[in-house]
Order: structure tokens, then C-alpha cells, then sequence
């Protein structure tokens, strides 16, 4: 069990620890969250004596005591209400995750958001500094961070310090619009290794870094205030071992049996499972099927579509419109070419266990 003193030799640093609370009847309990971030660090976290995550619960309020659940340790920071408006639905996912993402919607800058935006990231660096051990190695995670690395690093100077972003980073020209994108950079190049998902994202990276800065940048490797730090293309994975052996389980394959019966004993399901988000393509899927069925390429009487849409910030500006649409398409598309009692698409939009 973790304790308010201890300190740890690894130390993950992400927006969310990797756990939600749930409610039965009056009592709160705490259940592993899903997500392709806690799916992808469980080998390395879970049950690991000498590992702790360091983030926000997801309610808002002060941070509150370390605890552990199916072997994470976990340590809390406190994100207030106001911080969540200007931090979290604000800078994070009104600015930057837009930018990041091509700009598919129009990002807005507003330095009260900057500023809750720096002060979070502060607390983060504080808490992960007082966590860590000497010589600790520290990882991380995504955009709602990106200052951290720099923060930290003024701080421990002893720590290896590892950041991964989970989202594109866009190009040079694109990200040049942020107002603050040279703190964003010196923030980033505090850490010794900085990943990304692809090849194309860590050369957006060094580009901007080289446009912004003037460091001398060899390959992936970038010289800066006297410290060099190692940009690489990590795409990340998943437990493939653990999949198999779901997949594999009698009782899994028996539901699996259940749930095709229910739709109606289709030749084929297509299932998809994604957080309601205008970057996930889910109206793009859609309209996909909807043209497949109308050119005959595919019948109702042996083929279903199953989406899942994870409730995802609602109150992020963009949003509510993408589930507008994505609601009405489902509409129209078992309107035009289900039949009774046999919709062509079932859709759910409502949170899964993992």
C-alpha cells in the first residue's frame, strides 16, 4: 500500500490515474478504468512493489490519500473545479488536442486557460518530484503534461525523465499558431527520451523544435541548454497474450455465441468501440456502411453494424455536434435500410467495463 512519504524508483505521471470511481447503491468503490493508456503500462504497473502513478481521480477537489487498486499504487493530485474548466476542457482539449489533430476543428487560445494550464502542470512536476527516489526513472504521459518534463527537470536534475505523446503531433506549421509554443517546447525538451506514435509525428517535432528554437538537432537527437535529449517513433501495442487467452476462454466464446443470437444470427458483425470524438471517424464508418448497403455490397439479412460510443467531454465545444450527427446517421441508416425489429445498426452510447 502506498504511503504519503514513500518513494519509488518508477514513477508514471498521466491526466487520470489508471482507476474510476463507481457507485453501488450509496457505497463508492474504485475500479480499473478502461483506455488504451492503462491497457498498454498494466504489464509494467500492476503489481509492481516498486512502481506509483501520480493523477487526477477524475472528481474534482484536493488530492486525497495514496491507495492501490488490482495493483496499481496510485497517488491523487488535486484538480479543483475551476482548474477542470480552464485545465482539462479548456487548454487541453479545446486547444491543443484540436491543433494536434489537424485542426478538424478550430482551436481557441485563451491565456486564463494557458495560465490554469501551467499552474496544473506545476503541481504535477511537485508531486512527482517529492515521489520520486534518487535516480529514479520517471515516464510521462500526453498533451494535458507537456510542460512537466521542464518543470521537473529544474527541479530533479538527478531523475531520467521519459515523455510519450498519445496524439499526432501536427506539423510545423500548424503548431506554430499556439501562442506558447516555444514553453511547450522547452517544457518538452526537459525529458531525455521523448516518444510518439509515428515516424511522421517525431520529425513534425524536430522540425518545430529546430524552427523554434534554433537547437541543433542530428537525426532525432537535439542539442538544447546544454542537454540532449532522444526523439523516437514508439507506436504503441497492447497485451497480445492477454487478448489471445480472452479470446481462447470458453465462457468468453459462449457470451460471444449469445450476442451474435441477439442481433439475429448475422454472418457477419462489424463492431466498433470508441470514445464519442470527432477524431475517431465514427461518422466516417457510418457513412461507409450506409453506401456499402446501398450499392448491394453488403445485405441486412446477413450483416449487422455494432457501435459502441464511449461518452467522451461533453462539454468540450465540438462535441455535442459530433454526437448530433453521429445520432442522427444512425437514424437514417436503419431508417432507410433496417427492418422490423432488426435495426442495421445497434448503437450505444453509454461507458463499458473493461
Amino acid at each position: 500500500m502506498a504511503t504519503e512519504d514513500q518513494k519509488w524508483s518508477f514513477v508514471v505521471a498521466a491526466n487520470r490515474l489508471p482507476v474510476r470511481r463507481v457507485w453501488e447503491g450509496e457505497t463508492a468503490k474504485w475500479v480499473p478504468s478502461p483506455g488504451g493508456l492503462v491497457s498498454a503500462l498494466r504489464p509494467v504497473m500492476s503489481g509492481n512493489p516498486d512502481a506509483v502513478w501520480a493523477g487526477w481521480t477524475g472528481v474534482p477537489g484536493p488530492g486525497t490519500e495514496p491507495f492501490e487498486v488490482d495493483g496499481f499504487q496510485c497517488h491523487p493530485v488535486g484538480v479543483s473545479h475551476g482548474e477542470l474548466q480552464l485545465f482539462y476542457e479548456g487548454f487541453s482539449n479545446a486547444t491543443l488536442w484540436p491543433l494536434f489533430h489537424d485542426a478538424l476543428v478550430p482551436p481557441e487560445y485563451h491565456r486564463t486557460w494557458w495560465d490554469a494550464y501551467r499552474t496544473v502542470n506545476q503541481r504535477y512536476a511537485a508531486t512527482v518530484a517529492d515521489l520520486a527516489a534518487p535516480g529514479a526513472t520517471v515516464w510521462i504521459h500526453d498533451y494535458h503534461l507537456l510542460l512537466v518534463p521542464g518543470m521537473l527537470r529544474a527541479a530533479r536534475p538527478d531523475l531520467r525523465i521519459g515523455f510519450f505523446l498519445h496524439i499526432p503531433f501536427p506539423a510545423r506549421e500548424l503548431y506554430i499558431r499556439l501562442p506558447w509554443r516555444a514553453e511547450v517546447i522547452d517544457g518538452l525538451l526537459g525529458a531525455d527520451l521523448i516518444g510518439l506514435q509515428t515516424p511522421l509525428s517525431a520529425d513534425n517535432f524536430c522540425r518545430a523544435v529546430n524552427r523554434i528554437t534554433g537547437a541543433k538537432t542530428t537525426g532525432r537527437v537535439i542539442q538544447h541548454n546544454g542537454r540532449t535529449s532522444q526523439v523516437g517513433a514508439f507506436p504503441i501495442g497492447i497485451d497480445t497474450d492477454r487478448i489471445a487467452s480472452l479470446a481462447a476462454d470458453p465462457a468468453v466464446q459462449a457470451r460471444s455465441e449469445e450476442i451474435r443470437q441477439s442481433l439475429g444470427s448475422p454472418r457477419t458483425v462489424l463492431l466498433g468501440v470508441d470514445r464519442l470524438d470527432y477524431t475517431k471517424g465514427i461518422e466516417v464508418r457510418l457513412r461507409a456502411f450506409r453506401e456499402l448497403l446501398a450499392e448491394g455490397r453488403l445485405s441486412v439479412d446477413d450483416c449487422v453494424l455494432v457501435q459502441i460510443a464511449e461518452p467522451s467531454r461533453s462539454q468540450v465545444t465540438g462535441y455535442g455536434e459530433i454526437r448530433r450527427t453521429v445520432e442522427q446517421m444512425v437514424g437514417e441508416v436503419n431508417g432507410n435500410f433496417g427492418v422490423m425489429g432488426r435495426p442495421v445498426v445497434h448503437y450505444l452510447h453509454q461507458s463499458h467495463p473493461i
